[in-house]
């Protein structure tokens, strides 16, 4: 099994390995604004770019950069997280974000700001964390 040849309608060979290079790795289409959905817990910290429609684009973890065990809970960890997806979102051209919180560990607040100095402006904060009205019924008290 020799190289491949190429002929155009010219007649000219051209060169295998410029007709298979692979594109560039990058997306194809450019997304202006965005929602940056944070998951804080009080283990790790998780962060997901979607577009407008919903349909994600890319999401990072504590986890998923190396830190372990409670580091990946820690502001510094979520800090890196942060500034991850924000240089995946700058390289696609998005310019602008809503962020969506959800959770209550320490690394709500450093991965948002880390997000933000990549040079996207955050137009809106949520705050989406569940809270519990009341919850299932206690337990009967033990007799002894």
């Amino acid at each position: 099994m020799g190289k491949k040849r190429i002929i155009d309608q010219s007649g000219e060979t051209v060169p295998t390995d410029k007709a298979t290079t692979p594109t560039p790795r990058g997306s194809k289409s450019r997304v202006v604004s965005g929602t940056l959905y944070v998951q804080a817990t009080y283990n790790n910290t998780k962060l997901l770019f979607t577009d407008n429609d919903g349909n994600a684009l890319f999401a990072s973890s504590s986890g998923t950069l190396g830190f372990s065990g409670a580091k990946k809970g820690t502001p510094f960890a979520a800090a890196k997280v942060g500034e991850l997806i924000g240089e995946k979102a700058a390289e696609m051209g998005v310019r602008e974000a809503d962020v969506v919180v959800k959770g209550v560990g320490s690394g709500r607040e450093s991965s948002i700001r880390a997000f933000s100095s990549k040079g996207i402006q955050i137009l809106s904060i949520k705050d989406a964390t569940p809270v519990p009205h009341n919850g299932p019924k206690s337990k009967k008290p033990r007799r002894v």
